[in-house]
């Protein structure tokens, strides 16, 4: 038999080192952990209250606490404390401000609460995590799912075809963890690499194992062509992309409407979603980019026939927060699906105005964007470095604390485990609080979709 490996220099542990107190309880030494665990949160709580006592109220010559780090991605802690206990004590960039101390208020126990929250977020590592189910209509799908417009776009993302392969490890391993939503649409990739989304989907939904494609839901915008004049086309469509998905599409949207250019063509579109849905093509439907004013509409009108709107597809982000769409949802019992919950990138803290995106398009936006942002940018970077996070997983997870579903992109592994990380833990009430606060000061939202509707 295989002698256990002695660990030189280290006194076993006994019950004489043990306190008289906890030795009178006649507990082995294992049976103690839990009590020690117990007492150094216990204590670890304690030291925090004292310490927010002269430290949560500060504020460094009138700057703000968030601003007090320079944007990067944060690093892991080292331990469940000393990244907090850092940043409370790290001072202003450049020369040493004068502190200015005001009495505590109510509002520091709330702080208590927050960090044991907080504390609990961290020990659940991203790869741990398993994506909870929220319904949509009769399916079950993931809180969070994976956007895959960048699989296929040239112009913004910089797509090509050597990146099939890691795009695919891509897929395995969000599927590994739970994600079971993938949004496409039938307009995702142009010229030679028309429908390249779907493709790649239906492609990476083969190598599955049966039981697994059964609980994949691909869920495609099919797009509002001015061709697409009548209920029949708009079924051909969904047909075909049922076929590039290989039998995986289970929710048909409509891409966006119409009402603003087309208002005549607008009916039609909506009596293809009930004739694909009375065919078998899809499960569910739903629409893109639709206000409360023309959601209330198509809501009714496919309700007048029976059959119930399953989602409503918007941009939702810290920089485009509408709330009102939210809340329009989910008085239907529509469920808010949100695509660009990074803002096509600009709230992951990599860029800045001297490190813009390669792509044109995004860069000229960000020159205009990330000066008026700075405020959130900055709050957003004090919240993740408490939690031990990076900016990415905070704007995600947010979205999902509002009660959106966000579909965030991934074009390599790295970026799929970043997102994961958005998992498995939940901001406080004071965290999204004091993003709303941050976001509201920054005066500025993203450049909204010009097919929105009201």
């Amino acid at each position: 038999m295989r002698r256990p490996r002695r660990i030189p220099n280290v006194a076993p542990a006994t019950s004489s080192a043990l306190p008289r107190s906890l030795r009178s309880l006649h507990l082995p030494p294992r049976a103690l952990a839990p009590v020690f665990l117990l007492l150094v949160v216990l204590f670890s709580t304690i030291a925090y209250f004292f310490s927010a006592t002269a430290s949560v109220p500060l504020r460094h010559s009138g700057r703000p606490l968030s601003s007090r780090r320079p944007l990067s991605l944060p690093p892991a802690p080292s331990s469940l404390f000393s990244s907090s206990l850092e940043s409370r004590s790290t001072p202003p960039d450049g020369p040493r401000g004068r502190v200015l101390l005001e009495p505590p208020s109510s509002q520091l126990f709330d702080g208590v609460a927050d960090r044991l929250q907080s504390i609990v977020g961290r020990i659940n590592s991203p790869l741990e995590s398993k994506a909870k189910r929220v319904k949509l209509g009769d399916l079950s799908v993931s809180e969070m799912g994976i956007g895959t417009w960048a699989w296929g776009n040239q112009l913004l993302w910089g797509y090509n075809e050597e990146m099939d392969a890691e795009l695919e490890e891509v897929f395995e391993l969000c599927v590994s963890k739970g994600i079971n939503l993938f949004d496409t649409g039938d307009s995702y990739g142009t010229g030679r690499l028309e429908a390249q989304s779907e493709k790649l989907l239906g492609e990476f939904l083969s190598s599955l194992s049966e039981s697994q494609r059964g609980d994949i839901n691909f869920a495609t915008k099919l797009a509002s062509y001015p061709w697409r004049l009548t209920p029949t086309q708009f079924l051909r469509a969904a047909q075909k992309s049922q076929e590039r998905l290989q039998g995986g599409l289970k929710i048909g949207q409509l891409h966006w409407s119409v009402s603003n250019y087309a208002p005549w063509q607008e009916k039609a579109l909506w009596d293809g979603l009930l004739l694909m849905k009375d065919e078998g093509i899809v499960k569910e439907v739903g629409v893109s980019n639709y206000g409360p004013k023309q959601l209330k509409k198509v809501y009714d009108y496919l309700k007048s026939k029976e059959v119930t709107l399953g989602s409503n597809q918007v941009q939702y982000s810290l920089l485009s927060r509408r709330d009102d769409i939210i809340e329009a949802n989910n008085e239907r019992g529509i469920l808010t699906i949100g695509y660009s919950p990074l803002c096509l990138g600009l709230l992951t803290g990599r860029y800045n105005e001297t490190h813009l995106p390669k792509s044109q398009v995004r860069r000229q936006l960000f020159k205009q964007l990330l000066p008026k942002a700075k405020p959130l940018l900055d709050e957003l970077n004090a919240v993740a470095t408490s939690r031990g996070k990076t900016m990415s997983q905070v704007a995600i997870n947010w979205c999902m604390a509002k009660g959106c579903v966000p579909i965030p992109g991934a074009k390599t592994k790295a970026q799929a485990i970043e997102n994961l990380g958005a998992l498995g833990w939940t901001l406080s009430k004071g965290e999204v609080e004091a993003l709303d606060t941050a976001a509201s000061r920054s005066k500025v939202e993203t450049v909204q979709n010009i097919f929105m509707t009201q």
